[in-house]
């Protein structure tokens, strides 16, 4: 399959009709187009300490961003704040672990999780995540022995997720950040 730039990904997925901008038809989108890695090499940047998130590109419907994984980084337990999200892997190779949620209280931030599904990204293999199990976490385990960069798509953007921990049993809502935003990183941020 012939790979495209991101900027013709990005056209592409703002060519899709706002009433078919929904869960299967981008997944599709993104499974027929895979990414070429050169074109996103101008927003990628790496940290020792944690995952980045560069934004590549964002409207009101949705954004675009590359995050970038060390060898062994990984994400906190999560959701997306009800919003869409497709991830595919052009460089390395990701493990994507889902948590349906057993019991709540959110008056306590209470919230007991249970494993479910995983599944492995490499290969602009597309991925979504389902609405109905939204909580998931993202890994680059240190036996897949190198970096990897997800694309990830949200739509609609957002500035703040619940993050889960399964050492407490307690969740609460964290604000998110960029670490470059169109290729530059953002005021404050020291790689």
């Amino acid at each position: 399959m012939q790979k495209v730039n991101i900027t013709a990904l990005i056209e592409g997925l703002r060519a899709i009709p706002n009433e078919e901008f929904v869960c299967d038809n981008v997944y599709q989108f993104l499974s027929e187009n895979p990414v070429e890695v050169e074109s996103i090499q101008p927003f990628l940047f790496w940290s020792d300490d944690c995952y980045t998130r560069n934004l590549i590109y964002k409207d009101e419907r949705f954004e675009a961003m590359a995050i970038c994984w060390e060898k062994g980084q990984v994400s906190r337990v999560h959701n997306h704040s009800e919003q869409r999200c497709w991830m595919t892997v052009p460089v390395g190779k990701l493990r994507g672990q889902n948590f349906a949620i057993v019991e709540i209280d959110e008056d306590r931030g209470y919230c007991k999780l249970a494993k479910t599904d995983t599944f492995d990204l490499s290969d602009c293999i597309a991925a979504k995540v389902e609405l109905e199990e939204p909580v998931h976490q993202i890994l680059n385990l240190a036996e897949f022995d190198g970096r990897a960069v997800s694309i990830h798509i949200y739509s609609k953007p957002y500035d703040h997720c619940l993050s889960y921990c399964r050492d407490t049993d307690t969740f609460k809502q964290v604000p998110l950040f960029y670490t470059s935003i169109d290729g530059k990183l953002c005021d404050g941020i020291l790689l």
